[in-house]
């Protein structure tokens, strides 16, 4: 039997669940968030304009006016986005029309750029409201766009309980930021 080896050294961390595994971030000056945000939240800290190796450590692929798109640091398969309002809400209740459309239309524009970029076969697009729906931050809202590929849920998920990201966040933040003509700013 022929057995290929699979090379993903900087998932270890996360499947360990080791502490550390987060990069070394400055704190933020409070007068940059906006009002209503919260400084420990991940996506608040990434809404601030910051210089591109700052947008570069928080993963920032696009902000529009009212939105954020982050590659997600601990992806369910290559390529997985969230797309967030940049104001810390928690439900759909609480988004303005504007902010509703832009999210909308930050979705589709992420998911043609993903196709241009890492030609996925399919996406899954959704969010999940409050806790006990699976939302791991409950507090801010965000949408998840996961490219699918046939066969991607191959043998680690089922015997080993793992999932194999087979290119580095950088890479792919260098990816979709260039290829697809993505601005950091509309």
């Amino acid at each position: 039997m022929n057995y290929e080896q699979l090379w993903a050294p900087w998932r270890l961390a996360y499947i360990k669940g080791e502490e550390g595994e987060e990069p070394v971030r400055e704190p933020i000056p409070a007068e940059r968030f906006l009002p209503g945000a919260d400084p420990a939240c991940f996506l608040c800290q990434a809404v601030p304009e910051g210089n591109e190796e700052e947008d570069h450590r928080r993963l920032v692929v696009h902000r529009g006016q009212l939105t954020l798109t982050v590659l997600n640091r601990y992806p369910y398969n290559n390529g997985h986005l969230l797309v967030a309002p940049r104001r810390h809400l928690a439900g759909l209740e609480e988004l303005d029309d504007a902010t509703h459309l832009e999210l909308m239309q930050t979705l589709r524009r992420m998911i043609v750029a993903l196709k241009k970029t890492i030609q996925p076969e399919g996406f899954n697009v959704g969010l999940n409201l409050g806790k006990v729906a699976g939302a791991g931050l409950p507090a801010h809202l965000h949408w998840h766009i996961v490219p699918r590929w046939s066969g991607d849920t191959h043998f680690m998920p089922i015997l080993a309980g793992i999932r194999v990201i087979p290119q580095s966040l950088e890479e792919l933040w260098e990816l979709i930021r260039g290829e697809a003509g993505l601005g950091i700013r509309d």
